[in-house]
């Protein structure tokens, strides 16, 4: 497969919010980006079951890819709804434009590199910790 079409894959995997698809995706050495440049070894994290427990309509929407070679660069929009117990209420939903970009070996995903403004979440995040009320 192209590495277009295996980053698709694991897109279509996270909106999924299937961890199994996306650790198959996942090369051995997989690392994680996040938007501030902190690096994760996402093998040995359970970054994807966290994540989607905090985010549990976490949703990726592409309106343009870019392949060079095996690195695949996505542009669109992250979304979803912060939620510390899992009730999705529409105060806590966020919509923020991002790109993605992804690194494939082997027919794997090597890198997964996020650039996103995150401040949407953060703020929801925030006014948990201030009401006392368990974060997300």
């Amino acid at each position: 497969m192209s590495p277009k079409e295996i980053v698709s894959q694991f897109v279509a995997a996270i909106n999924k919010h299937d961890n199994d698809a996306c650790f198959e995706l996942m090369a051995e050495d997989f690392w994680f980006i996040d938007s501030e440049g902190r690096v994760y070894d996402g093998r040995k994290k359970s970054y994807w079951p966290d994540y989607f427990e905090i985010v549990p309509d976490c949703k990726i929407s592409i309106s343009e890819v870019l392949v060079s070679g095996n690195t695949v660069v996505l542009l669109g929009t992250a979304s979803g709804t912060c939620t510390p117990d899992g009730t999705l209420i529409p105060e806590n939903h966020w919509n923020t434009p991002a790109a993605w970009r992804a690194v494939v070996v082997d027919d794997q995903v090597k890198e997964w590199q996020v650039f996103a403004d995150n401040e949407p979440i953060r703020v929801i995040m925030r006014r948990y910790s201030r009401s006392g009320a368990p974060g997300p």
